[in-house]
């Protein structure tokens, strides 16, 4: 990925954070040079020092064939919003800001047993604070063999790139102002960069 000085993340929790907050990803690989992807909820392990992502998709799917042939590619995103150049107090040209990682690594495919301990996080990370949680451990066992549609798989961490493009090239007075309209925008995204905009600034 290309990352201009001005965007680019360092900070490595910084990142962790981001994939934490935003773990709907796009894993890519490729099948006889033709790139492939699929959109997936993702989790951000931790075993010693390294650093995996894990997750499944239907066994029906294609693309768990590919996970060992090759390293991977997985790309997180969070808001994006267009920026209009007459926000700013001199003539430029729009731009578009974002905050993206792309996550590269080795993919392994877990077995039964290791799926399922990864689905049972999964729900705990997600249903823990509802009434009535849905928990693996709390399944029949009738609706836990549809286990057996899906493929697990683990990807180690090999390499992170993550640009921020949130308009830190600007002065004071025109950050303040996109802000300013990003909020007046109806929609939905504009704002939410408007906020991470601002967090950053406080």
């Amino acid at each position: 990925m290309f990352i201009p000085k001005y965007f680019k993340v360092s900070s490595v929790d910084e990142v962790w954070d981001f994939i934490q907050e935003n773990s709907f990803g796009i894993l890519i690989t490729t099948e006889k040079g033709k790139p492939i992807a699929t959109h997936l909820p993702l989790q951000l392990m931790k075993e010693g020092e390294t650093y995996f992502l894990t997750g499944h998709m239907a066994n029906a799917n294609p693309q768990w064939k590919t996970l060992e042939d090759e390293n991977v590619l997985v790309i997180f995103q969070g808001p994006h919003a267009y920026i209009s150049s007459s926000w700013y107090d001199h003539e430029n040209v729009p731009t578009w800001n974002y905050q993206a990682v792309h996550v590269y690594g080795a993919a392994s495919v877990l077995s039964e047993e290791e799926l399922e301990k990864d689905l049972a996080f999964l729900l705990q990370k997600y249903e823990h604070h509802r009434e009535g949680a849905v928990l693996w451990e709390t399944l029949s066992t009738q609706t836990k063999k549809q286990i057996k549609g899906i493929v697990g798989f683990k990807i180690k961490v090999q390499e992170v790139q993550a640009a921020y493009k949130l308009s830190q090239n600007r002065n004071d007075e025109d950050y303040n102002n996109i802000i300013d309209k990003l909020n007046e925008e109806e929609d939905c995204n504009s704002r939410q960069m408007a906020k991470v905009m601002k967090n950053r600034k406080s």
